[in-house]
């Protein structure tokens, strides 16, 4: 055992399990890292593509998908802390789009059956998804707004939107709510809205920002809305699989990757890309409540607050798919409030991406864990080399 209180034979446990999800097949590769007490432990599990070829490197870049809606919360804190954001305040004055809804009198409604929203849109709903629109947890094409929501390229997924912000918020502003604002929790949406707050409160665009605030200040050098000419070699590829067969698909090739150009929409809910080792500065800050080396990016009540679950019991129990219920949602992040497994640890806060990453913060076990792996879910319950990630990670600690 070193100072981290990991035991180094269990660690080796972790890359054994691992290392059989790549030989089954499962995910052609993946890089996992734990952090504890200033101590990193990090393996580099299989191969960059799927069939072979070159070995996965712990400095290879992924699409972080979800996890990047940790990132735009914290930059959007950052705005509150400076009072350019009010957590209360409606939005309307940067996002006259989403002034004066209009909202479903069920969420099953024809488009035009609807009453007017009793409040508007606060900056606290985008980072609590309470916004009132966001994914309806239906079969696709159930009901009507999700139709409409598809027709409009809105439809909330694993790839950034393909419209400009100003474009895509028109689009969103001439659909109604599915639920009045603060009454039910709809993911994703939310924070991609935030992200064009953010732009249009600072007068930059939301990487911009990110790189000056957030990015540049934790040293996160290979984290951002696409990889540059020069690193696009450690671009993994990507892989959705099959419905029928279970096989993987590729469904992004690093030499001609979407992600190898600027996108026309910098998605605060899904875009960012980055390797484990940016993603562990930032997990090192918000252990430190905020603060990095000597500079703090994050007041401490910031990150309290952020971790804090805001959701009222029922919005908790009406979203058991997401949050099994031992957790909930704080501002812009996933916090565990009931113990009930190894890595269930009340106060722990993170989220996992859509694309194959999990990234979590346990402050009780000043513990910091990440897996970035190329296979997207398919399912909001997290897959079984997520939940023996994390089993293996626990199992590791000794005092």
């Amino acid at each position: 055992m070193s100072g981290s209180g990991l035991s180094d034979s269990r660690l080796a446990t972790m890359r054994e399990v691992l290392t059989r999800h790549v030989e089954r097949g499962d995910v052609p590769g993946l890089v996992a890292l734990v952090a504890r007490r200033g101590e990193v432990h990090a393996q580099a599990v299989g191969t960059a593509e799927s069939g072979g070829g070159e070995p996965m490197r712990r400095d290879a870049i992924f699409r972080i998908a979800s996890v990047s809606k940790l990132i735009t919360a914290a930059a959007a804190m950052i705005l509150v802390e400076e009072c350019r954001l009010r957590l209360d305040d409606p939005v309307d004055d940067l996002l006259p789009e989403l002034a004066d809804r209009q909202v479903l009198t069920r969420v099953d409604a024809p488009l035009d059956d609807t009453v007017p929203a009793r409040r508007a849109i606060t900056v606290r709903d985008l980072l609590t998804f309470l916004m009132g629109l966001g994914i309806v947890m239906a079969p696709r094409g159930t009901h009507p707004i999700q139709r409409a929501m598809e027709e409009a390229g809105l439809t909330p997924g694993v790839d950034s939107p393909s419209i400009e912000p100003d474009e895509w918020m028109k689009r969103l502003g001439s659909l109604p709510l599915a639920y009045q604002p603060g009454e039910k929790w709809l993911y994703h949406t939310g924070s991609d809205v935030l992200g064009v707050l953010i732009a249009r409160a600072t007068g930059r665009t939301l990487g911009e920002f990110l790189n000056e605030r957030v990015l540049g200040p934790l040293g996160m050098r290979d984290t951002g809305f696409h990889v540059p000419a020069d690193h696009i070699g450690r671009l993994t590829a990507a892989y959705r699989p099959d419905p029928g067969t279970g096989a993987l698909v590729l469904s992004d090739d690093p030499r001609q990757s979407r992600w190898g150009h600027p996108p026309a929409f910098q998605a605060g809910g899904g875009g960012l890309v980055s390797t484990a080792d940016d993603l562990l500065a930032f997990g090192t800050m918000m252990l430190k409540r905020g603060r990095y080396g000597g500079e703090r990016i994050l007041s401490r009540p910031s990150v309290e607050l952020m971790a804090t679950d805001q959701l009222s019991e029922q919005q908790r129990a009406e979203n058991l798919v997401f949050f099994g219920g031992v957790s909930g949602w704080g501002l812009g992040v996933n916090v565990v409030t009931r113990r009930n497994d190894l890595s269930a640890v009340p106060g722990r806060f993170g989220w996992n991406g859509g694309t194959g990453t999990s990234f979590y913060v346990d402050p009780a076990e000043e513990l910091i864990g990440i897996l970035l792996t190329q296979r997207e879910m398919t399912s909001p319950v997290p897959p079984a080399v997520f939940r023996d990630f994390w089993t293996c990670a626990y199992q590791a600690i000794e005092d």
